[in-house]
């Protein structure tokens, strides 16, 4: 709609997790050098983070960064059961025909990650959401994969990520087995002021754009809105743009982002 009219070649604020639009601040380089790290040393990795802070971005840009000898399963939905995740893990691995039962699947997956060893292949395991995730019997299921190893390592490597209700979760004392099992752990924090500006020259650039779409004044307002978040910053800059599109101005500027911020405090959904 208002691409042509800014110069842009395709959408800056796009919803969805490009791993293109991943603007690396101090605390993302910082968080995905970790993950691949552990993922390299076969470790599991605790990636805590508010809502829309960009951690699924991250674990795409992890994937991007992983070469052949990796193959990665993503679990989007965590809201399962201890044998349902075995069943879900085990069909993701490649297992044609998971058991039924328990036992065997946990030989299934066992024989499926000694095959990968021999093929010179590590499966790693990325659970998204894992605040969701509803049984303790489904953690230790997580946790007991762990034990799928040789005498010098491990034969599977597991990205744990979700919101610091998790983080909070895992302090439990019926916890501890996992805790011990965490080889690496992240908390990933908002975007400060100075890195929002880059944040959103770095995304207009990407989108074939030139820095400085967006004032100093807009970019205040954007940043005391969003409290850094980036999906927050996303929603109010595209907003933006269609209202500075709809106003016949080339640059968000104060009246623009002033109306935006207006919107988005008065919507029934804030």
């Amino acid at each position: 709609m208002y691409e042509d009219f800014f110069g842009l070649k395709e959408r800056p604020f796009s919803k969805t997790p490009d791993p293109r639009f991943l603007y690396l601040s101090r605390g993302h380089r910082e968080a995905l050098a970790r993950m691949q790290y552990a993922v390299e040393e076969r470790d599991l990795v605790l990636l805590i983070g508010e809502i829309g802070c960009g951690k699924t971005t991250l674990s795409r840009a992890l994937m991007d960064a992983l070469d052949d000898s990796f193959k990665v399963v993503c679990l989007i939905n965590p809201r399962l059961t201890p044998l349902e995740f075995l069943n879900s893990l085990a069909r993701r691995l490649g297992v044609e025909e998971p058991a039924r039962y328990k036992v065997d699947l946990l030989e299934q997956i066992g024989k499926t990650l000694f095959e990968y060893y021999e093929q010179g292949i590590t499966p790693v395991v990325v659970i998204d959401e894992a605040q969701l995730v509803p049984h303790r019997e489904t953690f230790d299921e997580i946790r007991l994969l762990t034990n799928f190893q040789l005498d010098d390592q491990n034969l599977i490597s597991l990205v744990l990520m979700g919101q610091p209700e998790l983080k909070r979760r895992l302090k439990h004392r019926a916890y501890e087995p996992l805790r011990q099992r965490i080889g690496m752990q992240y908390d990933l924090q908002p975007l400060g002021p100075d890195e929002t500006t880059d944040y959103l020259d770095f995304r207009v650039t990407i989108a074939g754009g030139s820095p400085g779409l967006f004032s100093p004044v807009a970019v205040e307002a954007i940043f005391a809105y969003s409290n850094g978040t980036p999906r927050m910053i996303n929603h109010a800059a595209s907003l933006a743009l269609l209202e500075a599109y709809g106003c016949g101005v080339r640059k968000v500027d104060g009246p623009v982002i002033d109306a935006v911020i207006l919107e988005l405090e008065n919507s029934p959904l804030n």
